[in-house]
């Protein structure tokens, strides 16, 4: 029969959950992550989707106890609802080809990263070249061997070639001579997935434990991952506004935080937190920006934003800031329209708060779940600075999806002249005022000369532009084999959606071309907690899980604040 390898009283019992059987490979559970099951070419009832095995699923299976002599089997008391109540099941990479079946709210269906020869992954891997002096140390945390845990380590960017020695938890002993002339930081982003956005999309979390989705079981986990990586600015995304006003401010105020909280508008229960170390900053002021505006209809989505200005405590000169910046922007891959005025509002939010009083920027960090893709349109214009979205489908904005349905152009100008702000990302009642004051001060020749570039802007307005020269922190892709990296993994895709941005100093090796001629000082960046590959994140079954209580990761980096 199909089954001869098998003794007639397994094929019998097994008929139902075994449909295939393969005499080379011997199904057993014994992964290095016990929760973990993984079943070659096999479609179980209790699974509406295949799992297939990967290419070395042999090398940690042994035969199962339970397959030895009758007697032996009878007597175990095995029940097949005791097993799979015990374990999770390994999903295969993400082919989804119909994009239907997930709703607008929570949709991850990123597949335009996956294509490992894009012209961004070529610019990474180049810079990732030139950088080249990379540092790479080992968490050996206690915690670290714990069944189940996704290890990461730290990478630091070296200067001259030598090993800069960080100590492992990152604190910086600010009463040193040292520490004096140079303030270093740390900055998080982290989307720790909203409770009600979790069980709007279950589907999106078949691969997981009932008990491993409850906020009881994941609060717990997402708070002892932000105390182990104890970073001194925490942007958080997707925060729900009960769990925040109960849980979340208190427990984050009881390890040293101020928090800063913006809700969504509407009736979403879930916003953005910016929360930083009264022991390292002060705060000079908070800009809550809502992209929700009633009086025009591209702008009827719920999505904000929030904007702090810090002071550095310990910080030889007295008028120093830095700008963090943190969003969550739409999610829809067929709506870039929005997507990109939802970013030009957040920007022009930050250019009304950087400015310094020699009319240069301060530093500038934006944190965010951006749903966007490295390489696309909306990923490039924050990098470049500059966008011409001419001919511009509106599905191809965030690159979200390998063959987008959005195929309306986006209009020229994509947003109406009542949101007040210009193409250059600013809002232009601030923008006309410094040009007359400017006007004011200036001699003949340089007044005509920006008159030029304002007609010259209004000529093309089909570009966009942004004032700040920006880096991301990470690479997004790894350089010895080009793989992506994954900042998401749930049950229908793995991507990069979550960035870090800054304002790169003048010798910050680490930062990409076009940062290095930064006007405004700067940060350099020290190191980073290295991001993961979807096999490593399947080798723990995805996200969320036992100990990583959210569908994101963490994203984790240093800097080093640089005066101009």
């Amino acid at each position: 029969g199909r089954h001869s390898m098998l003794p007639r009283h397994v094929q019998r019992l097994g008929r139902d959950w075994i449909t295939h059987w393969n005499g080379s490979q011997i199904l057993a559970l014994n992964s290095p992550v016990s929760s973990c099951m993984r079943w070659a070419g096999h479609y179980p009832p209790w699974a509406s989707f295949p799992l297939p095995i990967s290419a070395d699923f042999s090398t940690n299976w042994r035969f199962p106890s339970f397959f030895g002599p009758w007697r032996e089997f009878q007597n175990s008391n095995w029940r097949l609802d005791n097993y799979t109540q015990s374990c999770c099941f390994h999903l295969p990479n993400p082919s989804m080809k119909s994009e239907g079946e997930e709703p607008l709210t929570k949709k991850r269906r990123l597949s335009g990263q996956r294509d490992s020869s894009t012209p961004e992954q070529e610019t990474n891997l180049s810079n990732q070249k030139d950088v080249s002096c990379l540092s790479v140390a080992q968490n050996e945390e206690k915690h670290g061997s714990k069944k189940g845990t996704i290890k990461r380590h730290w990478e630091y960017f070296c200067e001259h070639s030598r090993t800069m020695k960080i100590s492992e938890r990152k604190r910086s002993d600010q009463s040193n001579t040292e520490s004096e002339a140079a303030f270093d930081f740390t900055v998080m982003s982290y989307n720790i997935l909203s409770q009600n956005l979790l069980e709007d999309n279950s589907h999106l979390y078949k691969h997981c434990r009932q008990r491993l989705l409850f906020w009881a079981y994941r609060f717990p986990n997402i708070l002892q991952e932000i105390k182990q990586l104890d970073a001194d600015v925490l942007c958080l995304q997707e925060v729900q506004e009960d769990h925040y006003r109960t849980e979340i401010k208190s427990s984050l105020e009881s390890l040293g935080y101020h928090c800063e909280y913006k809700m969504r508008t509407g009736r979403k229960p879930d916003g953005c937190a910016i929360c930083f170390k009264t022991s390292k900053f002060s705060l000079i002021s908070s800009n809550p920006v809502e992209f929700f505006r009633r009086d025009i209809p591209l702008l009827d989505r719920d999505n904000v934003g929030l904007v702090l200005l810090l002071r550095p405590r310990f910080h030889c000169k007295a008028n120093a800031s830095i700008c963090v910046a943190n969003t969550h922007l739409l999610y829809n891959p067929r709506r870039g329209d929005i997507k990109l005025t939802q970013l030009a509002m957040l920007l022009a939010e930050i250019a009304s708060v950087a400015p310094q009083k020699d009319g240069s920027f301060c530093p500038v960090i934006i944190c965010g779940d951006f749903n966007s893709v490295p390489g696309s349109p909306l990923y490039r214009f924050i990098k470049e600075g500059k966008l011409n979205y001419e001919g511009l489908a509106i599905g191809k904005v965030s690159g979200q999806e390998q063959f987008p349905r959005g195929q309306r152009i986006l209009s020229i100008p994509i947003w109406p002249k009542k949101l007040g702000i210009s193409q250059n990302c600013v809002y232009e009642m601030k923008q006309q005022q410094k040009e007359k004051n400017a006007g004011e001060k200036l001699e003949a020749e340089k007044l005509n000369n920006t008159q030029e570039i304002v007609i010259a802007s209004e000529k093309l307005s089909s570009k966009l532009q942004h004032h700040f020269k920006l880096s991301s922190v990470y690479s997004h892709y790894f350089p010895e084999t080009g793989i992506p990296e994954v900042t998401t993994c749930h049950s229908r895709s793995a991507v990069t959606v979550d960035y870090i941005f800054y304002s790169a100093a003048n010798d910050d090796t680490a930062a990409q071309p076009g940062a290095e001629d930064s006007f405004h000082g700067g940060l350099k960046l020290l190191g980073r907690l290295a991001l993961l590959t979807e096999k490593d994140l399947w080798t723990v079954n995805g996200l969320p899980n036992e100990n990583n209580s959210s569908d994101h990761l963490p994203l984790l980096a240093q800097f080093r604040l640089i005066e101009r």
